[in-house]
């Protein structure tokens, strides 16, 4: 008999603030990037329990930020339209600028070139070049909601996803700032989408405020799973690196483990977190 997935509780942490909006691990060290809707950015180190550092950013909501680290750096994006970049060693401002015409909610880095991309509610999509003075490098325009989150694909760099409140999931090439494809993905908005791969094989998943993940073959468009069981609307997905695991969470204060193979659920926690809008992974570590 398969023996169930679990997920144990290591070390948890109490930080008073309005809200955690967002969470990021450094790849190197037992750092947790948390952003706040009080416009705070803080790093926690897992090990010790301590807060290592914490910048005051705006008096915005930072609903995104992410460890650049191979610069020393986090990159953070907030609802008054600011990008800003620190040093998260020198505790230095490295650069702050206005980006989009509305609420940022995602940026995502590059894995090996010097860019950032970031989403809006503005429905644009941009790309950021920090060997070019954080110059836009390209506009990637065609969603008609909310850009909620976008994704770099992994065994293709030089392409993403983009997830959006208008249902649809899209394809986009870094080169050209028209979708590459596009298709209607869900009966409600969507909040998350990451890549995984399975058995070699390539997915995408996704989830929304219909209640449910899906898992998709993004080459054909089609779905291969969705998988159902949240009673509010889904906020964030994550695979794990190294085990076959997909873990969903959502409004209904639930995080829920699937097995990546079979698509059966396996767990469903509950940590009483209230709303949960933030779910992240340290691959070579089992967090």
């Amino acid at each position: 008999m398969e023996t169930p997935l679990k997920l144990a509780i290591e070390k948890e942490f109490i930080n008073t603030s309005e809200r955690v909006k967002s969470v990021d691990l450094h790849p190197t060290q037992p750092w947790i990037l948390a952003s706040l809707y009080s416009g705070t950015v803080c790093i926690w180190n897992y090990h010790s329990q301590a807060l290592e550092k914490s910048f005051k950013v705006t008096e915005s909501p930072v609903r995104t930020a992410k460890f650049i680290a191979r610069k020393d750096w986090f990159v953070c994006a907030s609802d008054d339209k600011f990008i800003r970049i620190y040093n998260y060693n020198t505790l230095e401002k490295v650069k702050e600028f206005e980006a989009h015409g509305d609420f940022i909610r995602c940026v995502a880095v590059h894995p090996t070139l010097p860019y950032v991309l970031s989403s809006s509610d503005d429905k644009l999509i941009k790309l950021w070049d920090w060997e070019k003075s954080w110059e836009c490098t390209q506009i990637f325009e065609g969603h008609s909601h909310y850009v909620m989150q976008v994704a770099f694909n992994p065994k293709d760099l030089n392409s993403f996803a983009s997830a959006s409140l208008d249902c649809t999931i899209k394809i986009w090439n870094l080169d050209s700032s028209a979708a590459k494809f596009s298709w209607d993905a869900h009966s409600k908005g969507i909040n998350c989408v990451d890549y995984f791969k399975n058995s070699d094989k390539a997915f995408l998943i996704t989830g929304s405020d219909d209640y449910t993940a899906k898992v998709w073959n993004y080459e054909t468009k089609t779905c291969v799973q969705t998988l159902e069981g949240h009673t509010h609307n889904v906020t964030a997905v994550c695979i794990h690196p190294e085990l076959p695991i997909i873990i969903t969470v959502s409004e209904d204060q639930t995080v829920r483990l699937w097995n990546a193979s079979t698509y059966r659920l396996e767990n469903t926690l509950n940590f009483g977190l209230e709303r949960v809008w933030g779910v992240g992974y340290k691959k070579g570590s089992n967090q």
